[in-house]
């Protein structure tokens, strides 16, 4: 076996983390906003704790929702989730709900909604997309097998193969490189899955469930060796979880959104924002560029940022680096590759990737990115892309 270079690690948790249910409930209530008005402005936060659930932030659009919808559609979301009991002490059935979204400063609008203009951006700031072909999805290995684990683990939760696992949970994953980056092995798995009260006294049992129907399932073989370090449940007991043992904000789990900490990040949250929103439409767009730069050949990896200027439509620049892993494009430049064949601006981020369209629930549950049937995942320019490539 080739030397170990280096060692990554990536995280990733389930729905039932609090964080997680602040961000589906988020992406519930824009849904919801979207659903009847397609044009709809929204920035919803969530913040979640025991037997409380509260959204708050700004809406502009005709679609006529009322406080009880709004609080149906956010109970609908937790029990979907799996808090439906009172002895998760966060129970969908009856919880308290506090409305406090309101409308959106004019301020803010005027930038944004130009009417027959070219729609502006919704703020400022930086944006980063990435892609490697290190696996199929062209997303890294850590946070890919992470992900990977946590979505199975849910599973095992709703189809009742293990009955006592409760919604909250985390898995994460130490990947060991060779100097060529090519993945070697695991050199530690670190599991906590949330339990009924049956387990609390009966974590060998659980141990050896999750080896069996998870890791097995989940995990390449040979990724775990006789020195990879597991841990699972490593405090003793995971019986209090939810938002009844960590209080839950929309956000919070950028990384675990995006790549992993694999790549950069610029700041911006997804859940709960509107399309028009850069910090959320511009990252899907730099992945969908990205992805295609790779899928094309013209790279083996690539990092996209874009930036942008509240209120202007195109973006203040872009970058693109390939850490050495190039084709030769000859004396073009991979900024005007990117700038000749994709629309950054938010009207051609929203019209190339459908994101009138988009259902973003989905996104906040199983993952940005690297998720097949999501708009920015498609490879559909990578054909033309082939062309900039110097024989």
């Amino acid at each position: 076996m080739s030397e170990v270079y280096r060692t990554f690690t990536s995280e990733s948790v389930t729905q039932g983390h609090p964080d997680k249910v602040a961000d589906i409930v988020s992406d519930a209530i824009l849904d919801a906003y979207m659903a009847g008005d397609k044009e709809s402005h929204v920035a919803c936060e969530t913040c979640v704790t025991t037997d409380f659930a509260m959204v708050f932030g700004e809406i502009t659009s005709n679609t006529d929702l009322s406080k009880e919808d709004i609080e149906k559609i956010i109970r609908d979301t937790i029990i979907e989730i799996g808090y439906d009991k009172p002895e998760l002490k966060f129970d969908g059935h009856s919880c308290k709900v506090d409305n406090k979204l309101h409308a959106q400063s004019q301020d803010i609008n005027q930038g944004v909604d130009r009417g027959d203009e070219e729609t502006g951006a919704g703020d400022q700031g930086m944006m980063f997309g990435f892609a490697t072909n290190e696996t199929e999805s062209l997303m890294p290995f850590p946070i890919d097998l992470a992900r990977k684990l946590t979505n199975k683990l849910t599973e095992l939760r709703e189809s009742g193969e293990l009955p006592y696992l409760r919604p909250d949970g985390k898995a994460q994953v130490s990947v060991n490189y060779d100097k060529d980056g090519n993945v070697l092995s695991l050199d530690a798995v670190v599991l906590s899955t949330q339990h009924d009260e049956s387990m609390s006294d009966n974590q060998e049992q659980l141990h050896e469930d999750i080896k069996e129907k998870l890791f097995k399932a989940v995990i390449p073989e040979g990724l775990i060796t006789e020195d990879t370090k597991i841990h699972i449940n490593p405090t003793g007991k995971f019986e209090i979880g939810g938002p009844h043992g960590d209080a839950g904000l929309t956000g919070r789990k950028i990384i675990v959104d995006t790549y992993g900490g694999y790549a950069r990040h610029g700041g911006g949250a997804f859940s709960g924002k509107d399309c028009t929103k850069v910090d959320r439409s511009a990252c899907y767009m730099a992945r969908y560029v990205a992805k295609n730069i790779v899928a094309s050949g013209l790279a083996e990896k690539c990092e996209i940022q874009v930036s942008y200027a509240i209120g202007v439509a195109e973006p203040t620049s872009v970058m693109v680096d390939t850490f050495g892993t190039g084709a030769d494009i000859g004396d073009m430049t991979f900024e005007e590759i990117v700038r000749e064949n994709f629309k950054l601006t938010p009207d051609g981020i929203i019209e190339t990737l459908g994101l009138r369209d988009t259902t973003y629930k989905q996104t906040a549950k199983y993952g940005h990115f690297g998720i097949e049937g999501l708009p920015w995942e498609k490879t559909d320019k990578a054909e033309d892309l082939k062309k900039y490539i110097k024989n």
